[in-house]
């Protein structure tokens, strides 16, 4: 006999002799009427009650069901774990999908089938997964920081939120929970929020730098531009080796129109790191500002050198360019020359509205570009933990 059926059988019987057990006063003070209703006399009130057991095949049937059911669930899970950790993802999809369909209360199989789904870049799957697991269990701190993985990855903030501060309370002591909390709402543009999240990513680990990172970039787009250059210094003291902290210190020290500072900043970041795109991206832009236009010219092309996808170094030497045509009106190459950069910046992002009426009047007419370029500020780049 299958050991399925066993199963089945022993779990039926458990039930028989425990309604034996229980209703045997009953089942005597009731004797007579069963008599006559099957024709024959029942001499002990157990043997009416398992006459009276094949009337009641719904409720033993469904006692031995959830046996079995969950020991074929943990059967299908156990070899969903094997498939798993051999990578081969699509046979362990399906034994894990089984053992959530025939175990509705098991969280870790739909845990796992997010975990899978997530390792295939199937975002959406993975987050209907780890919502079920959720749903199973809502004390699972790793099922709830992987939802607020992928919804951060996904550009749902808000949701993300919910789902990091629903981890945050499952362990308030996790440092990436935080961490990644403060980078939503900075993001979301809550700095306030941030700020707090990320005092409290210090508080649980101090000696990491990348809280003080993000702490900078929001203190900076507050305004806080003191309290920004003390958390960026502070990142520093913890691993000096960080070309983009360097850039993000050399941004707030443009913002403070402290521009020599931010030149050897600047310079530092770049012999750190001479691939760094956005740190000669940020050289040029420091040297506009300090209107050393052919030093500048010289960083912006380095800076498309490394990564053509920089947008303000095309709009930088456009504005170089316009400068130069201002300055002797025959040179009308290089006004095209001017025209076409920012062109190119508008290729790579056409979200500039600024840079689009740039082109329109100066395609026309003679107005210098040079106080209008310069007010445009650029971004510090933020390095978020985790996410």
């Amino acid at each position: 006999m299958p050991s399925s059926a066993r199963s089945m059988l022993l779990a039926a019987s458990t039930v028989v002799f425990r309604l034996g057990a229980g209703a045997s006063k009953v089942a005597q003070v009731t004797m007579r009427q069963p008599e006559a209703a099957f024709g024959m006399r029942l001499r002990h009130p157990c043997l009416y009650l398992l006459a009276l057991a094949g009337m009641l095949p719904c409720l033993a049937t469904t006692s031995g069901c959830h046996v079995v059911h969950k020991v074929q669930a943990d059967y299908h899970l156990d070899r969903g774990e094997k498939l798993l950790a051999q990578d081969n993802l699509d046979r362990a999809l399906v034994e894990f999908e089984k053992a959530s369909q025939l175990s509705p209360k098991l969280a870790a199989a739909p845990s796992r089938m997010g975990t899978i789904y997530r390792r295939m870049g199937d975002y959406e799957h993975a987050i209907a997964c780890f919502l079920e697991a959720i749903r199973r269990n809502p004390f699972s701190f790793d099922d709830t920081l992987n939802l607020a993985q992928l919804y951060h990855f996904s550009s749902r903030l808000r949701d993300a939120v919910q789902a990091y501060l629903h981890a945050t309370e499952l362990q308030p002591d996790h440092f990436e929970a935080q961490l990644n909390l403060g980078a939503c709402y900075q993001q979301l543009g809550d700095y306030d929020q941030a700020v707090e999240r990320f005092e409290r990513a210090i508080a649980v680990d101090p000696d990491q730098p990348s809280s003080y990172v993000n702490l900078g970039v929001t203190l900076d787009s507050q305004g806080k531009y003191y309290e920004a250059i003390r958390a960026y210094k502070e990142a520093l003291e913890r691993d000096n080796r960080q070309p983009l902290v360097l850039v993000n210190l050399a941004h707030t020290y443009v913002n403070q129109n402290r521009l020599k500072l931010a030149r050897g900043t600047l310079q530092r970041a770049v012999r750190m790191d001479p691939q760094l795109g956005v740190a000669h991206e940020a050289l040029g832009y420091c040297l506009f500002r300090m209107r050393d236009f052919d030093a500048a010219e010289v960083a912006y092309r380095d800076a498309i050198a490394c990564d053509k996808g920089l947008t303000r170094s095309y709009a930088g030497l456009g504005s170089i360019c316009m400068l130069r045509y201002l300055e002797d009106a025959t040179r009308t190459d290089v006004r095209a020359e001017a025209l076409e950069y920012w062109h190119r910046s508008l290729e790579v992002d056409p979200d500039q509205p600024r840079i689009r009426k740039l082109i329109a009047r100066y395609e026309s007419s003679s107005q210098d570009p040079d106080t209008v370029l310069l007010s445009d500020r650029q971004t510090p780049t933020q390095s978020a933990g985790g996410s």
